[in-house]
């Protein structure tokens, strides 16, 4: 398994968990982003920057990913991009985005554009708090775990 971070977006603290899974697991992390994303010296830990555009980072993820392979994502289309390979996705916030929920949260997400294009204010997702930390730092010990037991 190789953990793929859409690093864009992704929160500072879980990009911190991440670095310190992959050094204590062995297990091999790429972070991919638009922009510069500092990381620190590994040889477990990569870095890879593509162009400006529209999911240019999202595209590269999906190119490079191996079934089995585990992507970090706040992102709903890449996370059910990635299912449909055969990869797993995990958000930020700790939840598991599976074949039977990610098409429930893209009518959502969706919905909610739908929203915000007549105006109407939805408000943007809170912040990440100490039981979303706690709730992804669980579940990716739990993945890493069991792709451990598998090999």
């Amino acid at each position: 398994m190789k953990i793929w971070v859409d690093a864009d977006a992704c929160p500072g603290v879980i990009k911190e968990i991440l670095f310190r899974a992959a050094e204590r697991t062995g297990t091999e992390l790429c972070l991919v982003a638009n922009h510069p994303v500092p990381v620190p010296p590994s040889r477990l830990i990569k870095f890879i920057q593509v162009p400006q555009g529209f999911d240019v980072a999202d595209d590269k993820i999906v190119k490079q990913l191996a079934p089995g392979d585990l992507i970090i994502t706040s992102d709903i289309p890449l996370a059910a991009q990635v299912i449909e390979k055969g990869a797993l996705a995990l958000n930020p916030r700790g939840e598991l985005y599976t074949v039977e929920n990610v098409r429930a949260r893209l009518n959502m997400r969706d919905f909610m554009d739908t929203l915000r294009s007549t105006g109407i204010n939805t408000g943007g997702p809170a912040a990440i708090s100490k039981s979303d930390r706690q709730a992804f730092a669980n579940n990716l010990d739990r993945l890493l775990t069991q792709q451990a037991r598998s090999s």
